[in-house]
């Protein structure tokens, strides 16, 4: 069996508190998502999932990285793909922008198109 490495998993309210030090945020949703409502941090980049595998050697090794989408998912996936190229220092963010929203934390855009109550971690201290 081959060896795999465990992707880390942060909530939003912890991301807060890392872009604050300046971890480096990478936004996997597609082009037209991104335009319409994107997380309002200064270090942020975005490579859709779709030109993931052409463009990820565009994130830096050397720096703390967050993978971040809409819901979770795809950041999830393309985390694992990182881990699997060597890279160390990045992680998903859980439940993605749809959470920072509820959550008040900064964006740029039209918030109302993402929905959802927030009740998945809602009795965690994290979220």
């Amino acid at each position: 069996m081959e060896n795999q490495t465990l992707v880390k998993e942060i909530c939003p309210t912890t991301t807060q508190e890392w872009v604050k030090n300046g971890v480096l945020l990478v936004d996997v949703r597609e082009k037209d998502e991104v335009e319409a409502l994107s997380y309002d941090v200064p270090n942020i980049i975005n490579i859709p999932l779709s030109d993931f595998e052409n463009r990820f050697n565009e994130i830096p090794k050397d720096k703390e990285v967050v993978m971040v989408c809409k819901g979770g998912g795809r950041s999830l996936r393309a985390t694992g793909f990182l881990l699997n190229h060597g890279y160390t220092n990045v992680v998903n963010m859980q439940h993605g922008i749809a959470r920072w929203v509820q959550k008040g934390f900064p964006t740029k855009g039209d918030t109302t198109i993402v929905t959802g109550d927030g009740s998945c971690c809602s009795t965690s201290g994290c979220c």
